[in-house]
């Protein structure tokens, strides 16, 4: 119970951004960034993208290939030369 006296759950479920698995709560594997939002003066404006990735994706090496892609489908990255 929280000091509302109502019942919340001290657990909220993950699930990884790159595959949409669900990320146990014993995973330790498992990571989450969150990626902020800047300004054009480079600022942070006080919004950011949360992404999960779960240790089977960063135990297998793709990882970086995952938020490169994930990245690229919020707009945040370009592949451009």
């Amino acid at each position: 119970q929280n000091d509302e006296g109502r019942i919340v759950d001290l657990y909220l479920l993950r699930k990884c951004s790159a595959t949409n698995r669900l990320i146990p709560a014993k995973e330790h594997g498992a990571v989450q960034l969150n990626i902020g939002q800047v300004d054009e003066q480079g600022r942070y404006t006080g919004e950011f993208f949360t992404f999960a990735l779960a240790g089977f994706i960063r135990q297998r090496g793709e990882s970086d290939s995952c938020l490169n892609r994930l990245l690229h489908e919020k707009g945040l990255l370009t592949f451009s030369k």
